[in-house]
């Protein structure tokens, strides 16, 4: 009703910038009020302006969420670890600590992996046989991605010592060490999904929407790919008044095919997570997908979305 009404009035600078300011600090008064006072119309009488005061008080906390959601998204927020207990544990100076100091050993800043965001490699042979596999987020590359990895690194060695076979999801990447060789075969079991705790209005909005923008994105990552090597697609659509973002993201060493199948299945076996949730996400060694309302990618390195 607050969006409705704005679009029919005026809203004076000088008022507008007094009451930003009991808000925020000078800089926060930023461009994009400048903007939006440019498109408004002309307010007859000083009574409105009374009117305006709790307007431009939740017009106010609206642009705090939007700015408090852009520095969140700017973080890398730990999501979830687990420790494979059933691929035991290793012993201090064993021929399995030897594999996994030569792996983990510190990885230069200018390395092709971190570049690429996705860096898979196997060591060893039977007991003592190694599967190492980072996979950062689409729009997260180079000095980002290794930084997500050193945290994810360090944190997997406080949250499962010692044992052989351990994965953590965290916001821009995924690292799993295993004894298992996962080449070329989808995961389908290692995959964790999170969803806002809110639901979509079933008048307003369907899985619909959302699943029609995954599926478009499925659709152009297995064709073109990207120079990283990986299949990877962002894009938003149009819902009435708000735009839904998404992502849909394959792990390299996948097949187009595999990439297809491996999303269709996620997004069916995770429908009671994912299903009429004003947000969700599937994060998986394999493969990854995630749609929002609002823009979750960084800003300066997130592609041109698809519009549908």
């Amino acid at each position: 009703a607050t969006t409705h009404l704005l679009s029919n009035i005026h809203i004076p600078p000088s008022l507008l910038h007094k009451h930003l300011k009991a808000y925020f600090t000078e800089k926060q008064v930023s461009k994009k009020c400048k903007e939006f006072i440019n498109t408004m119309y002309i307010l007859p009488s000083e009574s409105k302006r009374l009117f305006l005061v709790p307007i431009l008080a939740v017009m106010a906390i609206q642009f705090l969420f939007v700015r408090t959601v852009s520095s969140v998204n700017m973080t890398n927020t730990y999501l979830h670890h687990k420790c494979f207990v059933d691929q035991g544990k290793y012993e201090p100076g064993s021929k399995y600590e030897e594999n996994l100091n030569f792996i983990i050993e510190p990885i230069p800043v200018t390395s092709e992996s971190f570049e690429r965001g996705t860096k898979m490699e196997m060591i060893g042979e039977g007991p003592d046989l190694i599967s190492f596999t980072l996979q950062c987020r689409g729009d997260i590359s180079g000095p980002r991605c290794r930084s997500c990895y050193a945290t994810a690194l360090s944190a997997l060695h406080r949250r499962c010592p010692g044992y052989k076979g351990r994965m953590i999801w965290y916001d821009q990447c995924i690292l799993e060490i295993s004894t298992i060789d996962s080449l070329d075969k989808i995961d389908y079991y290692n995959n964790l999904c999170v969803s806002n705790a809110k639901k979509m209005m079933a008048h307003y909005y369907s899985n619909s929407d959302w699943l029609d923008l995954i599926h478009n994105l499925t659709t152009k990552a297995i064709r073109h790919g990207n120079s990283k090597g990986m299949y990877y697609a962002a894009g938003e659509t149009r819902l009435g008044m708000d735009n839904i973002y998404a992502m849909v993201q394959c792990s390299f060493y996948l097949s187009s095919k595999d990439c297809e199948k491996c999303l269709r299945h996620n997004i069916k076996h995770y429908q009671e997570c994912c299903f009429n949730r004003q947000g969700a996400r599937v994060l998986g060694k394999s493969c990854s997908f995630r749609y929002e309302f609002y823009p979750f990618l960084l800003e300066k390195s997130r592609p041109k979305y698809l519009k549908i």
